[in-house]
């Protein structure tokens, strides 16, 4: 049987995903600071930025664990259909 939970990611797209991170976020944090608008707006738009950045979190930690769930139960079906066809094989 394949593990499905073995994929790895390599340091370098690790690096990248977490640089491709910091750069958006620094990016838009500044355009924000710098953005020619009154501070309440600027609070609000960085409100924002917060909210959606926290947001993205928990749907990649919920994604990540639908997945791992769903793996499991695969995992688990696999190994209750070996166990009734070895319980069940006419040729033994």
């Amino acid at each position: 049987m394949q593990d499905l939970g073995s994929q790895t990611h390599s340091t370098a797209w690790i690096v990248q995903a977490w640089a491709s991170f910091i750069v958006a976020l620094s990016a838009t944090s500044v355009g924000i600071i710098y953005l020619p608008v009154d501070n309440w707006v600027k609070r609000f738009m960085g409100m924002g930025l917060a909210f959606s950045v926290g947001s993205t979190f928990s749907v990649a930690k919920t994604t990540r664990d639908l997945h791992a769930a769903r793996k499991l139960a695969y995992r688990l079906d696999e190994a209750r259909t070996e166990k009734i066809l070895k319980e069940h094989n006419p040729l033994n």
